[in-house]
Order: structure tokens, then sequence, then C-alpha cells
């Protein structure tokens, strides 16, 4: 069986290609052989040791799908138009071809929002006969209102594990930002001078480095670490004692390796992970005193809920693949 995976591949953002590494991981376990859409494909094709077409070139999208018995849209926050309404034509095309031609359709682990009125129909009509599942309660309530059943699965990347031997120093706190989140990082450098006050080695970690090396540089962190890797990423954060995160898979791969977290939320898909999670999250307006106070206190989150949604996320693939 191959499944066609329509998402943000290709683009150098290190949280997406912890959901593309994750998922062709689960799928070989399955038998299944995917299929990436990607901005980079040979890259992506190498990456992975998977196949990869165009995501651009509607030739070639058209070609994987032929190719495909399955198509699976996501993860990541694709069905959203805050971004830019063509962001939203372009999975829902996808989407709508794999219907024509009669290929079993998933919208696998998404966010889903926020939508405009306009972009709320447009999503309910292309989701019809679609088996759809999320990886938060606030995008099942967001398809509710829209009509729309969804199941509530999990972030594929949960489902990764850190390189045997990464040995934690609680004495780190590492700092996710995300450059275009101006107000976060500027509070973020008091949260970083605390931190250093309070005896910690605060890495800036840099998810998508053409956005974040800036801001990541400007926070006057004791390390930068700039990488496209996700297990670079997800080891860095193995090895710290708390995790600080703008960017959504900061907070995630702190979630899957077991390390304590507190998300910035810049966009819903954080505080919905974060209150899945039982895990503090605060506005891009936070407070500095308080966001470092639970790194240098290391509140946890709720343990047994981030079980529950790496159960749902392994889960989510034999619903996915119709077994």
């Amino acid at each position: 069986m191959r499944v066609t995976v329509s998402g943000y591949y290709g683009f150098g953002n290190t949280g997406d290609e912890a959901i593309a590494l994750a998922i062709t991981r689960e799928l070989r376990k399955y038998g299944a052989a995917p299929l990436l859409l990607s901005n980079t494909p040979e890259d992506t094709a190498r990456l992975y040791d998977c196949e990869s077409e165009p995501r651009m070139q509607p030739g070639a999208v058209l070609r994987a799908l032929r190719r495909s018995e399955v198509l699976f849209s996501g993860g990541g926050g694709l069905l959203q138009d805050k971004t830019s309404a063509r962001t939203l034509t372009y999975y829902l095309a996808v989407i709508r071809l794999a219907k024509v031609l009669r290929k079993r359709v998933v919208v696998f682990n998404q966010s889903v929002g926020p939508l405009s009125p306009q972009g709320g129909r447009k999503v309910a009509a292309a989701l019809r006969g679609v088996t759809v599942i999320v990886r938060d309660q606030g995008s099942v309530d967001t398809l509710a209102a829209l009509g729309v059943r969804a199941e509530l699965g999990g972030d594929p990347a949960l489902l990764l594990s850190p390189t045997p031997g990464v040995t934690r120093d609680l004495q780190r706190v590492v700092v996710a930002p995300r450059g275009d989140v101006t107000e976060a990082t500027e509070r973020l450098r008091e949260v970083v001078t605390q931190l250093k006050a309070g005896g910690r080695h605060v890495i800036a970690l840099s998810f998508m480095p053409d956005h974040d090396d800036e801001a990541a540089h400007s926070l006057g962190a004791d390390e930068v670490l700039s990488t496209r890797d996700p297990q670079v990423a997800l080891d860095t954060i193995a090895g710290s004692g708390f995790v600080i995160g703008v960017r959504l898979h900061a907070v995630i791969l702190a979630a899957a390796s077991g390390t304590p977290f507190s998300g910035i939320a810049y966009d819903p898909k954080v505080q919905g992970f974060c209150a899945d999670a039982g895990a503090a999250s605060h506005p891009i307006a936070l407070n500095p005193d308080q966001v470092a106070d639970e790194a240098l206190r290391r509140v946890l989150p709720d343990w047994n809920a981030v079980e529950d949604m790496r159960l749902r996320a392994a889960q989510s693939f034999s619903r996915a693949l119709g077994r």
C-alpha cells in the first residue's frame, strides 16, 4: 500500500520535518510505503528514504495520488486561512483531487483553524465523507461547529524517541522562539536573564533557521543551536531540564522526551496542545517573572495526559489505514 502524505514538508521547518520523520517511520511498521509531497523532493526522499514528489506541480501531485491508495492530509496546522487564503485553497484542492480519484482520504492529526467564515464553509464542504483525525480537542470543537465529525488523535512527533545515551542536565533550559512573534521574543529576553541569574544554562533553539535565527541570537542565551534536523532538536530537548516554546514542536518534542515544558501561545494550536497535556501556556504578552519561575521550579505537565496523547497518536495510524 502506498500513502501520499500532504503537508508543509521541505521548507526547513524542524517541527514539520519531525512530523515527516514520525509518519514515514510509523507507516513502514504497517507495511505501507510513504510518498511525501515536498518543496524539495530530492532532499525529502534522501532524508526519509521514501518516495517524494514536488508539491506545487499539479502533474506530479496527480501522479502521486494515482499511484497511491490513501491520502494523508497532515499532520500540521494545514486547514487554516490565518496565514493566507491560498494555503487553505492548496490543501483542500489536494483533498478534492484525491476524492475525485476515489482514494481513501484522511485528514491526519492536524490542527484546524483559525478559519474565517468563508474558510469554514469551504472546509466543511471539502471534508464530507472524509475520515478526520485531529491532534487537539480545540480542533474537534472547531469542526463540530462546522458540522464535521472528527476523532481525537495526537501529533505524530510524540512517537519519536531521543537517541539512546542522551544524558539529561536539569540545569539546562531550552528556549525556542519564533522569528515573527517579536513581542514574545522581547519578553523572553528577560526570562533568559532571570534563568541565567538562577544558575541555569540557557540554550536558544532555532527551529526554522531562515526565520528564527535572529530571534534566537537576540535572547542573550549561553548557547544558540540552529538546526533543521528533528533528531538533533529532540536530543537537545531531551538533554535539558525544561523547555519554553513559542514553536509548537518545541513543546511537542519536550512531551515526547519526558521534559517539562510551557508554551507561548502565539497561535491556538500551541494553547490547545498545552491544555490537552495539562501544561502551562502563556499569551505572547507573557509575564517574564511567571515564566521564569515555572522553568526554575520545573513545573510538570500531566504526564498521564501526555501518555494518552501518545497512545492516541499511535492508534491513529491503524484507524487512518482502515485496519
